[in-house]
């Protein structure tokens, strides 16, 4: 286990790149959704309500820590009418 005298920074170069990488689609797509909300004034109650689900989830979905499904990442690119992620 790491001491609290080890640098921030080099703990988070101890992250594997893999995890890195994960977070940050994590994070990108969580930014993304808060950007569309926005965009079309929608609350968290508002946009959970529209799609059917629970505000904690959406809640969760914001977090940036969320494991989003394909079948979540379907829903909410039809639902705002443009992809949220694009595969290359």
């Amino acid at each position: 286990m790491k001491s609290m005298k080890t640098p921030f920074r080099q703990m988070l170069d101890a992250v594997p790149a893999d995890i890195q990488q994960e977070v940050d689609l994590e994070v990108a797509i969580s930014n993304r959704i808060n950007d569309l909300m926005l965009q079309r004034g929608l609350s968290k109650l508002e946009f959970a309500q529209a799609l059917g689900k629970r505000p904690s989830e959406v809640t969760k979905w914001l977090s940036g820590q969320h494991n989003f499904t394909i079948r979540t990442l379907s829903l909410l690119s039809s639902f705002f009418g443009e992809s949220l992620v694009r595969v290359c």
